[in-house]
């Protein structure tokens, strides 16, 4: 039975956590897997539960974090070494930057046969200077070079890293986008709809609209508040505001929303009947979608956004800018408007044609799940893995 040792950055709510865990449970008998990963950060979700649900145990690597550091980063190097040595794998499959940096650069110098990297998303736009950028678009050309397969999770990611960022050339990468466990967000869909619209006293007459992810900047919930106060101002339309996630963000995003003459609070709403309601991180996000009307995403910069795919799970319609392989999750028009980048009028625009129109946002809720259900499933993704491991293996 072949082995594959599995790295990820750390275990963090995200795609990630979900793809790896998914593909460590999933690829037995057939593949015996390690897991091993470093710590979630403090303002970020743990997705310990996502772990343990599925009954995994992996080794944490706590050096392994997500900010450089020389010491923690060598130290992590050396302990992924030990565990290769002990472990002996024929593949190493690393997951996101760091991890893709530390586990490639120990698999390389052991003499693994086969490498193999993940693209989540990427750093080469929106994150860093133009300087630090070509830095590490320099790392990942070299690392690329020691890679048996490169994997992209879209179409628009394996045309970003091949022809945009000249990170490897087409042979080399393999697009395999996600696969989640779906049937949740449909399983007991009505129950949670009333269970979170009962907990949030949202009348029927109530649209609620969501955006689900870290207070960062990458995120643009900036745009977002902007947006939602426009609307406020122009709609006749009852909607009540959720931001889900948590981040270094948080305390000034609500200083913009209130300075915007938003009321706000968190998810203890005591009493108040507030326009946007901070919720932080919720587990349970099926049940949260069941009870939204409509998601939003305001990204500067996507790889293959979760978010958007449990929303069309979830049977939420969508508006979000349109940026990196979000075009490759959503069904445009018929399951998302998209809106330009880091375009507050053109998002508005969107966001006000679907608030305004009950035909458009009852049509597009049966056409995401219809979507999704096909083409995001686990089952689908292990297949995939599954025939590249034994394709890369043969050779």
């Amino acid at each position: 039975m072949p082995k594959v040792l599995r790295i990820i950055n750390r275990f963090n709510l995200g795609g990630p956590t979900y793809n790896v865990a998914y593909l460590s449970k999933y690829m037995a008998p057939e593949f015996e897997t390690l897991l091993i990963g470093g710590k979630f950060g403090e303002s970020e979700g743990s997705s310990d539960f996502i772990i343990k649900k599925l009954g995994l145990h992996p080794i944490i690597i706590p050096e392994m974090q997500r900010e450089i550091n020389a010491r923690n980063d060598y130290i992590a190097y050396q302990k992924i070494k030990q565990i290769i040595k002990r472990f002996q794998p024929d593949i190493v499959h690393t997951h996101a930057s760091k991890a893709g940096f530390l586990g490639r650069k120990a698999a390389s110098s052991l003499n693994v046969p086969v490498i193999v990297h993940t693209f989540h998303g990427h750093v080469f736009h929106s994150y860093f200077n133009k300087y630090k950028t070509l830095f590490y678009k320099g790392i990942e050309r070299n690392l690329a070079k020691n890679s048996s397969k490169i994997i992209a999770i879209s179409d628009i990611q394996k045309h970003e890293l091949c022809n945009i960022h000249k990170i490897a050339n087409e042979s080399k990468i393999r697009v395999i986008p996600l696969g989640f466990d779906l049937e949740r967000f449909q399983d007991n869909y009505a129950e949670k709809r009333v269970s979170f619209r009962a907990k949030y006293k949202l009348q029927d007459d109530v649209l609620a609209i969501g955006i689900v992810g870290r207070l960062v900047h990458v995120k643009n919930h900036r745009m977002f508040i902007d947006s939602i106060a426009k609307i406020k101002a122009s709609t006749n339309k009852k909607i009540r505001v959720f931001i889900i996630g948590d981040g270094e963000l948080k305390t000034e995003l609500i200083a913009q929303a209130q300075y915007l003459g938003l009321q706000t609070c968190d998810a203890k709403l005591n009493g108040q009947i507030p326009d946007i309601i901070f919720t932080s991180w919720i587990h349970d996000i099926d049940w949260a979608y069941a009870g939204l009307d409509l998601a939003c995403l305001t990204s500067l910069n996507e790889g293959t956004p979760v978010s958007l795919i449990e929303a069309q799970a979830g049977r939420a319609p969508i508006v979000s800018t349109n940026v990196g392989g979000i075009e490759n999750v959503v069904i445009p028009n018929k399951t998302a408007l998209l809106a330009l980048n880091n375009n507050t009028d053109d998002f508005t625009l969107k966001l006000s044609e679907i608030i305004q129109n009950d035909k458009m946002r009852e049509s597009m809720q049966q056409e995401g799940w219809n979507f999704v259900s096909q083409r995001f499933h686990y089952n689908r993704l292990v297949s995939d893995m599954k025939n590249l491991y034994n394709e890369l293996l043969a050779e």
